[in-house]
């Protein structure tokens, strides 16, 4: 593992946080994590994100959606 790696400041605890984060709504989150719309897990029934994994998310969806756009 990369001794780089700052876990602490790739995580993002409670619904509150990831909504500031995504400028989003604490219940939009909800609504996006119960439709499978963002990457998360549970840690007791707090809703935890990675930035590093909602980063690569985004940007695969993005690139997924260029390229129906394009026809590809």
């Amino acid at each position: 593992m990369d001794e780089q790696y700052d876990l602490a400041s790739d995580v993002i605890w409670g619904a509150a946080a990831i909504g500031r984060t995504l400028g989003m709504t604490r219940r939009q989150v909800y609504h996006a994590c119960d439709q499978q719309y963002l990457p998360f897990f549970k840690v007791g029934s707090t809703v935890v994100c990675r930035r590093s994994t909602i980063m690569a998310y985004i940007t695969a969806r993005e690139e997924k959606n260029a390229s129906i756009k394009r026809g590809l």
